[in-house]
């Protein structure tokens, strides 16, 4: 095996990894409330889960093109500056895992690709337009996702205002089985795309080619891969943060699990038409937010939200700080041009 092809078989390895942490860390996205609410027993929800990430991967690849070609300067994509990436975005996510933080792994991503960047090239080798855009939608996405839960919860209590709580429960225990699928399907339509992204960047740049628009396409086999990675770390769960994520903001009902689910994925699903990469973490958490707000601000824990919005602060900054460490000691062992 040739030194050029080992650097790209690292490289596609810790997309992988990252993929599959990717996977666990952000299981809590779809099943937290179905799970809070005991609508569906714990391995049932990952279970489905996971298959419908699998199949929300396979779905476009509009955000692997914003995330592969939309950030870095084309000139300065090398194997190791996306290696350095993924490793920082890696480190991010099994920190805030271990401590059950719902972070972004979306901003970890973004976080590292910047930051091994700019150790490899400077400030000259970040698009700025396309970084903006990025952290637009990052900060916006969850905005959205509370207005659309608000509005959604009252609109449910509304129509719902003359039924029985015991049937308007049973009720809604059937529907949040499908929301809950709804909201993996778009998980994987997002999220998975990062990774892809990221791979598809660096078979263009081991061909000869660059991280430019013209090089850019993912491969079938990428798709699958990535779509498998992510559907095998979600079956490994990430109850942690499914904890934080479906009992700690807000007492969910299963009305509320079925609003909370809903909003978040249509905000998902449609930032995943668009090529903009979000973060389902902070969608969702803004979309139970969102919830609790509509029956009285108390009924929202603010202290455990002001806990998360610190880790969605410091993500970009921390992840971007460990991949320039990373890329360093990576540029001196496999070629800093690489």
């Amino acid at each position: 095996m040739s030194f050029a092809l080992l650097i790209l078989v690292l490289v596609v390895a810790a997309a992988l990894v990252f993929d599959y942490i990717n996977g666990f860390h952000d299981a809590a996205n779809a099943v937290a409330t179905v799970v809070s609410t005991g609508v569906l027993p714990l391995r049932t929800a990952i279970l489905l889960a996971a298959v419908l990430n699998f199949a929300g991967a396979l779905t476009g690849t509009a955000v692997a093109a914003t995330i592969g070609t939309g950030l870095i300067e084309p000139g300065a994509v090398t194997q190791v500056v996306v290696l350095a990436a993924l490793l920082g975005a890696i480190v991010w996510n099994l920190a805030t895992w271990y401590f059950g933080i719902p972070s972004s792994s979306s901003h970890a991503l973004v976080g590292g690709l910047v930051g091994s960047a700019l150790a490899h090239a400077g400030a000259a080798s970040i698009r700025v337009p396309g970084l903006v855009k990025v952290v637009e939608s990052l900060v916006i996405s969850p905005l959205v996702g509370f207005g659309i839960g608000f509005a959604m919860m009252l609109a449910l209590l509304w129509a719902c205002r003359r039924r029985s709580p015991s049937r308007l429960s049973r009720t809604f225990r059937r529907l949040q089985i499908a929301s809950a699928g709804f909201m993996a399907l778009s998980h994987g339509s997002n999220d998975a795309q990062k990774t892809m992204g990221i791979i598809a960047v660096s078979l263009a740049v081991s061909s000869g080619g660059s991280g430019a628009e013209e090089h850019f396409t993912v491969p079938i086999w990428v798709m699958l891969a990535c779509a498998a990675a992510m559907g095998a770390g979600t079956m490994a769960g990430g109850v942690r943060i499914i904890k934080t994520m479906g009992t700690k903001i807000i007492d969910l009902k299963p009305i509320h699990g079925f609003a909370a689910e809903t909003s978040a994925a249509i905000t998902i699903l449609t930032a995943s038409h668009l090529g903009l990469p979000v973060s389902t973490t902070h969608v969702v958490s803004g979309a139970i937010m969102g919830v609790g707000s509509s029956q009285r601000v108390s009924a929202v824990r603010w202290g455990v939200t002001a806990r998360i919005a610190w880790a969605w602060v410091l993500t970009i900054p921390i992840s971007a700080a460990v991949a320039w460490s990373c890329y360093h000691p990576l540029g001196l062992a496999l070629g800093a041009g690489r």
